[in-house]
């Protein structure tokens, strides 16, 4: 799915009008369901999603929180739906190490892309039905996480949270303000900040300060966060003049990652989020990449996706992969709100890195 572009003016466009009533239809279905008590889990459960469509950062930002909360000595494993799978789950995900690929005969297209990348870093329960996927977590004798983070979800009531964050993009903040598919919202803002605990908004920008001003009035707190490119990659890619291509939410975020550290980007390609690559659309990045002596360049997710494919051999041994962190303005601040709200951890599961 790709994002229309009149969900983001600030001010509704006619067609974003003509769709509003549809909008609010769908916007007082999600407001009624997420009012639905969910299970009281076994276990502390922090939900990291956000109040529109895609694109703000969940999944990096679970990473985040997840390798936070292993500094504070917690086991940590997390639970998603596998969006873009044909597997509907339980079905769980070994952790390997953080700087390899996972180790698994799964591939994006069982459970989708973020799972895999999630699973570099824990075990990874993948269940379209959450609350049985939790139930599996908890039940399977080898694996014992302190705390379950759930990659998405704030608009599902199934379980109960000991934490909801909610993942803001300052830049595009809730777009025009409407609901699907007149705008980005899954519902209004008003009927989806009561179920937040706090929000992480993400880069700066005036339709982020929006979101943060009606948070700040019913007393959320907000943790400021910023991305970061990894040294590594950026260092291959500083000065040189690239392709860069991404199947994500919003793949302009990507680009304007590259720019700042430094790429001559000569061409973008943008995909819909989690679209699987064709071969032919691999053999035009493969062709442009040749003909202009451009380095391709793409997003870990997409890399997932792409490491699957026996199509695209001379891509994946030509391309940079350029991996970004959510770093945090206010690290104690956030550290010690985790550690209130958290029982005292045991024995870790998730290795931090260095």
């Amino acid at each position: 799915m790709r994002a229309p572009d009149f969900w983001w003016p600030s001010t509704p466009t006619f067609a974003a009008r003509c769709l509003q009533p549809v909008g609010a239809v769908y916007g007082t279905i999600t407001s009624r369901r997420m009012r639905l008590a969910g299970a009281v889990p076994g276990k502390p459960v922090i939900c990291v999603g956000n109040f529109t469509a895609g694109g703000a950062g969940k999944t990096p930002t679970a990473i985040a929180l997840a390798r936070r909360l292993a500094a504070l000595g917690h086991g940590i494993a997390f639970l998603t739906r596998g969006y873009g799978g044909r597997q509907r789950g339980p079905l769980l995900l070994g952790h390997d190490d953080p700087h390899d690929e996972p180790a698994t005969e799964y591939t994006h297209v069982d459970v989708g892309d973020e799972p895999l990348l999630l699973a570099r870093y824990a075990p990874v329960m993948v269940a379209r039905d959450r609350r049985a996927g939790l139930d599996a977590l908890l039940a399977d004798g080898g694996v014992r996480p302190d705390v379950v983070i759930m990659d998405d979800g704030l608009q599902n009531p199934s379980i109960s949270r000991t934490l909801s964050f909610a993942v803001v993009d300052a830049q595009t903040g809730i777009g025009n303000g409407l609901c699907i598919p007149a705008g980005p919202l899954r519902a209004p803002l008003a009927q989806q900040l009561p179920h937040v605990d706090a929000l992480i908004v993400i880069g700066s920008g005036t339709a982020g300060d929006r979101v943060i001003a009606a948070a700040a009035a019913m007393g959320k707190p907000v943790f400021a966060a910023h991305l970061e490119a990894d040294a590594d990659a950026a260092r291959l890619v500083r000065g040189r003049r690239v392709l860069a291509f991404a199947g994500i939410g919003r793949p302009e975020k990507f680009f304007d990652t590259l720019e700042k550290i430094g790429a001559e980007i000569v061409q973008r390609k943008a995909f819909p989020d989690h679209a699987p690559f064709t071969p032919a659309q691999i053999a035009a990045l493969e062709d442009e990449a040749l003909r202009n002596d451009l380095l391709p360049v793409t997003t870990e997710k997409d890399a997932v996706r792409l490491l699957a494919l026996t199509a695209a051999p001379h891509l994946r041994a030509s391309m940079a992969v350029l991996p970004v962190e959510v770093v945090f303005d206010d690290e104690d601040g956030l550290r010690a709100y985790l550690a209130r709200a958290l029982p005292e951890p045991s024995a870790p599961l998730l290795d931090t890195g260095t």
